[in-house]
């Protein structure tokens, strides 16, 4: 079980985004995180004890217990004990129950996949070394199995955290420190969704600066951030947050954090840099000063070579799996309105190569000749990057089912395997939207366009453009493949549900 990290540490500190309210949080609790630290190692214990076990019936035989071959041969039953418990360990030794990364997501997601993926790793290369030949069916179970049932429970507990927290519990108290606009900002953006977990207690502004009695962001000022430390302990703050001031040097950071030293106070670090990534970031000290590298985006290389290669093989088998599904839409579609099947469009794509998309009909045939007086009827002037009709009349009865829940979008799966499309990313759109485009919105056509992305589980139609854009962006320059596996489970979450179609 991980132990409460009672040190105060300076890290990185990157504001969260989110379209909800602004309002401060009514209730304010800085929880006992060892508690569902522990709740999460019996989760994790339950989840790995279980994968060990399926994987050593696997290859337990009615002959006794079975045993490893080669020249170094344990039982399985003993090398399940040990693989356990340097799951358990990894888990612990890789902070994947960090407070400060818990219900965090992807981070707290990304950690519990790398650590899994680097321990069986490590078995592969001692079992060679020591000449153990583990069956492949032993780890082909224990290790996807095991991996699963842990997200699993980890997207459980982290559902159960949200809950908590939009009810205004499980808060960490912050004490933000800076000038009064910067503190301003940051405490909006610390108060704007309250399943980030963050509730700020108060503020300090530099000495000189105090007026008795003010709030800033709702917020009151406590006094001087020379005495930080003093106010954070006092007030039952978990963080301190330093936003950047010309009043606050490398010194000041310094002694606060010594100030902070045993008292189990973090001490974060605002960044102005927003939108980028960790693997695009690299520390680096020099001359004891820590020097941040922002690595540039790169949209070519194996990376994208392998994305490509994955895409295709994933939607080759969702589509040999979903052709039951596509027939019978294929036929509703048809014997319900008269028009073909299938709807095309030309869209742009990667670097502004133009092809063809697919998707089911939704409305009626030849409904681009009506736009202009559905757009009479609903007062609207002019159509903008992203604009969508609701309450369409052009829709067919059998479009409003297949749109709600995406199942019209099911064709471009072979717009996937011709090579035009990817399954994540930025949505293709028209040339007259494309023409609309800004610097930031070009960005979207680096990568190919997606069947699903960032934009899609996060409020699709529902976001305001600029929402889409800014989320749309961050994709393209801090893809990674966990990220595409995040979406793509976020995207069947989001069509069971319907959020934001129409």
């Amino acid at each position: 079980m991980t132990k409460p990290d009672t040190r105060a540490r300076t890290v990185p500190f990157v504001p969260q985004q989110s379209a909800r309210s602004a309002n401060p949080p009514a209730v304010v609790t800085n929880p006992r995180w060892s508690d569902l630290a522990l709740r999460l190692w019996i989760t994790d214990a339950v989840a790995v004890t279980f994968s060990v076990t399926v994987a050593y019936l696997v290859r337990f035989d009615h002959t006794g217990l079975a045993t490893v071959s080669g020249e170094f041969s344990p039982s399985y039953l003993s090398v399940s004990v040990v693989l356990a418990l340097a799951w358990l360990a990894a888990l612990a030794v890789g902070r994947t129950r960090d407070r400060r990364v818990l219900g965090s997501g992807p981070t707290e997601f990304s950690r519990v996949f790398n650590v899994t993926w680097r321990l069986f790793a490590a078995v592969a290369v001692i079992a060679y070394l020591l000449r153990m030949e583990i069956g492949r069916g032993y780890l082909g179970f224990a290790a996807p199995l095991g991996l699963g049932l842990i997200l699993a429970g980890r997207a459980w507990w982290r559902r159960w955290l949200h809950a908590h927290r939009e009810a205004g519990g499980y808060k960490s108290g912050i004490l933000v420190i800076g000038h009064r606009d910067k503190a301003a900002r940051l405490i909006g953006e610390l108060h704007k969704n309250p399943r980030v977990g963050f509730a700020v207690l108060g503020v300090c502004v530099p000495t000189g600066e105090i007026i008795e009695g003010e709030l800033i962001g709702g917020v009151p000022v406590l006094g001087a951030m020379d005495r930080a430390g003093e106010i954070a302990e006092r007030i039952g703050a978990s963080a301190v947050a330093v936003t950047g001031a010309d009043a606050i040097t490398a010194e000041t950071v310094r002694q606060l954090g010594w100030d902070l030293e045993g008292k189990g106070i973090d001490l974060a670090l605002t960044l102005a840099l927003v939108d980028v990534a960790g693997p695009r970031v690299l520390m680096q000290p020099v001359s004891g000063l820590p020097l941040m590298y922002v690595d540039e985006a790169r949209f070519t290389g194996g990376k994208y070579i392998a994305k490509s290669v994955y895409d295709w093989v994933l939607a080759a088998a969702i589509t040999l799996v979903l052709l039951p599904v596509l027939a019978v839409v294929a036929l509703l579609v048809r014997v319900t309105s008269p028009g073909p099947v299938l709807f095309r469009q030309e869209r742009i794509g990667k670097d502004g190569q133009r092809f063809r998309i697919f998707k089911f009909r939704s409305m009626v045939s030849g409904a681009d000749s009506r736009l202009e007086a559905v757009l009479a009827e609903q007062g609207i002037e002019s159509v903008g990057m992203f604009y969508k009709p609701k309450n369409d009349p052009r829709v067919t009865r059998v479009g409003r089912v297949i749109r709600r829940t995406s199942i019209d979008e099911l064709p471009q799966l072979f717009n996937v395997l011709l090579g035009d499309m990817a399954l994540v990313g930025p949505r293709p759109q028209i040339d007259a939207e494309v023409a609309q485009y800004d610097r930031a919105a070009h960005r979207r056509l680096r990568v190919k366009p997606g069947l699903t992305g960032l934009w899609q589980v996060s409020g699709r139609s529902s976001l305001a453009p600029e929402d889409g854009i800014r989320l749309d962006v961050n994709y393209v320059e801090n893809w990674t493949p966990f990220g595409d596996l995040m979406i793509l489970a976020r995207t069947a979450k989001v069509i069971i549900r319907g959020d934001g179609a129409y």
